[in-house]
């Protein structure tokens, strides 16, 4: 059976689909390069003026200061790759143009380093995100976290205020 070629919806539709799979792979990267402590690769998943707003961690503003404050949290026992492991599960995006995106996805983060009998889960949380493709990249120019457990600390995005949904 012969398929018919790809008609102009369609085409259109499958580079959306590879602009979605690109950024879906730009948290993969960030998560792998994060749990490896590559902070090389880490900085390149961000744009030089992102927001990162991490609830009890803070709100860090531009890519040097994420930097300098993922150096600072992984260091001692968990400066060893792999001490934690941020598994990102049901990934959203949303193409707002041809250079700018949202999206959402799950995180449990888990830490690899304590004892078979102690509860691994660090925390169960979502990622709220904002992308901008750079030179033929995308990158993150926003990323929020609202965690759920096992403390709460839930912000509306760009806000400074922490409040209860």
């Amino acid at each position: 059976m012969s398929e018919a070629p790809f008609d102009s919806e369609e085409i259109s539709r499958l580079r959306e689909l590879l602009e979605v799979e690109a950024i879906r792979k730009l948290h993969v990267d960030y998560s792998l390069a994060m749990d490896e402590r590559d902070f090389d690769r880490l900085a390149d998943c961000f744009a030089d003026d992102v927001l990162c707003e991490y609830g009890p961690y803070g709100a860090w503003s531009g890519k040097e200061t994420v930097m300098e404050n993922y150096r600072k949290t992984f260091t001692g026992h968990l400066a060893l790759p792999f001490t934690s492991q941020h598994i990102n599960t049901n990934h959203t995006v949303e193409l707002l143009s041809p250079s700018e995106a949202k999206g959402q996805c799950y995180l449990l983060d888990v830490a690899t380093h304590v004892a078979p009998d102690e509860n691994p889960i660090l925390w169960f949380a979502l990622y709220d995100e904002a992308y901008r493709k750079e030179q033929g990249r995308w990158v993150f120019t926003r990323s929020s976290l609202q965690f759920f457990w096992p403390q709460r600390h839930v912000t509306q995005p760009g806000s400074e205020r922490e409040e209860l949904i």
